[in-house]
């Protein structure tokens, strides 16, 4: 019989869920409503239809793939359907660094691997030239940096704006070419590979400007949903966690973005997958290609953020049983080597390159004062870790429905505290309380935390180095640099509460949905009204 002929059946069957899922969306799109939303509310009561019929759609649509061998479709579907739409919903250029990120893909679309930074006729090496006043340099060098199209002008003078607020995004993209200051050297290509097939069929199909925007940020998203769903494929266990982590508010919105973050996270999730499919790979059906293909993953997840290299260390938390080769180790150890030296060459290119962007008006950063310093205040570096596991955390916490917001004076000034404390409830049932089906041995959950702990610290050590001022602790992170690291907290928590197994993973995807469409019902009441 045809699953489609099954329909009526799975509705019934999804009925309750259904209404769970009605009730939850009309409860956040209320939470997130102003005076102003009542004056126009066209936009958000379609906004809400929508988002309404999309989840009803999804929802059955895994009731028609109701097991853990068929969810990565459900995985692939609801990040597409979900992820596409708030890649047309949120603003222009609004995602953090976004408008960078734009350049950078904008020179890949044209084949170019590595940007060539033009150094004016004096041969410059900084956009902006460092001065002995103030925190932010003034000296801007208006005749360096890199070759992008002329409708850049069009993203840097619409930033946040929405299509209703600009008559320009009808315009053709130009043909001419102009020099912009930052086009995140730093970063690896292929970090910006599925952002330039976007922006290379705008060009190619002679579209509006605007689609540069909207095809990348698709492209990129329909790359994430593609390793997610790999990722929830291949994955023995712990499929719907890795799911949660995928689909949490921030990390649809960094994927439905032109940022690199949608490749961090991706593959960050992916890595943790490929572990969990060694580690509970039945014993001597391993090879050394298996170790390979990890350390390669974790190669190219650790370009994209250098603390990310640490995840090369999962590979010694496999056991060798389930290796043919009873001298495994030494390939094990021969692979985090030679991660960790193509790590090092990279980040000797990756580090000087930060000149070459706005970063250089940063006149009170200076990774070697900033050594020196902590060197002669040890003080200094006790009041730094207490910062980092209180105030960071806190931010980490808090930022999971919080949003950039390009043009504001503050950004991640959102406040939906209402749907963040949901948030925290569920992804605590979710990750950290829910009975797990498979339990990891102590050198796993040990391992696995003191990878969380070095990944996370490191962030932390890198920005005070390369962003906050010399002598001070503003080392601006933000949530979304350690995305990937929930995905551990199942593997690494021991805590269970027997009676959360009731909330099953029926509920568990009712609510992933339901979070995913609060954040586009909470774009739709803040810009578009």
């Amino acid at each position: 019989m045809n699953m489609f002929e099954n329909i009526p059946e799975i509705f019934l069957k999804s009925k309750k869920y259904l209404i769970i899922y009605l009730i939850f969306i009309a409860v956040t799109c209320a939470s997130t409503l102003s005076a102003k939303n009542f004056a126009n509310p066209q936009f958000v009561i379609s906004t809400f239809i929508i988002v309404a019929i999309l989840g009803i759609f999804c929802i059955i649509y895994y009731f028609m793939h109701d097991s853990e061998n068929e969810l990565y479709k459900v995985a692939f579907v609801i990040i597409l359907c979900f992820g596409i739409m708030t890649a047309l919903i949120v603003p222009i250029a609004d995602v953090s660094d976004e408008l960078e990120h734009l350049t950078r893909a904008e020179i890949t679309s044209r084949g170019i691997i590595f940007p060539h930074w033009e150094g004016g006729p004096n041969n410059l090496t900084q956009l902006y030239n460092h001065t002995s006043e103030g925190k932010y340099s003034q000296a801007l060098n208006t005749d360096v940096g890199f070759v992008t199209t002329e409708s850049h002008m069009f993203f840097l003078n619409n930033r946040e704006k929405t299509v209703f607020e600009t008559p320009d995004d009808t315009d053709k993209i130009s043909n001419k070419t102009i020099l912009d200051g930052s086009a995140f050297e730093q970063n690896p290509f292929y970090g910006y590979l599925p952002q330039a097939i976007g922006i290379f069929f705008a060009k190619l199909f002679d579209m509006n400007v605007i689609w540069m925007l909207w095809l990348g940020r698709i492209c990129n998203l329909i790359f994430y949903a593609f390793l997610i769903s790999l990722a929830v494929r291949i994955s023995p266990v712990l499929k719907v966690h890795l799911l949660t982590v995928a689909c949490i508010p921030l990390s649809i919105y960094q994927a439905a973005s032109l940022s690199i973050d949608s490749m961090i996270i991706g593959l960050g999730i992916l890595t943790i997958a490929y572990f969990i499919y060694l580690y509970k790979a039945e014993e001597e059906s391993l090879g050394t290609k298996h170790v390979a293909l990890f350390c390669g993953l974790s190669l190219l997840l650790g370009l994209c953020k250098l603390p990310y290299l640490a995840f090369v260390f999962f590979i010694l938390l496999v056991p060798r049983r389930n290796f043919k080769d009873k001298n495994i180790l030494r390939y094990m150890l021969l692979g985090v080597l030679i991660v960790g030296i193509l790590g090092v060459l990279w980040s000797t290119y990756s580090e000087p390159a930060l000149m070459h962007s706005w970063r250089s008006k940063l006149n009170y950063m200076n990774p070697k004062l900033q050594l020196d310093y902590m060197i002669n205040h040890p003080f200094f570096i006790l009041k730094f870790i207490q910062l980092i596991f209180t105030f960071t955390l806190g931010i980490t916490v808090n930022g999971l429905f919080n949003f950039f917001g390009a043009a504001s004076a503050y950004h991640y000034n959102d406040h939906y505290m209402f749907i963040t404390v949901l948030l925290w409830i569920f992804l605590s049932i979710i990750l950290l309380f829910h009975p797990k089906k498979f339990k990891f041995n102590r050198k796993a959950k040990w391992g696995s935390f003191l990878i969380l702990l070095i990944i996370y610290v490191g962030t932390c050590v890198i920005q005070l180095l390369t962003w906050a001022d010399v002598g001070r602790t503003n080392i601006g992170v933000s949530a979304r640099y350690f995305l990937p690291l929930f995905a551990l907290l199942p593997i690494i928590v021991p805590f269970k509460i027997d009676k959360l197994e009731k909330f099953n993973n029926n509920y568990t995807i009712v609510f992933i949905i339901g979070f995913m469409a609060s954040l586009i019902l909470a774009f739709a009441t803040k810009y578009y009204y």
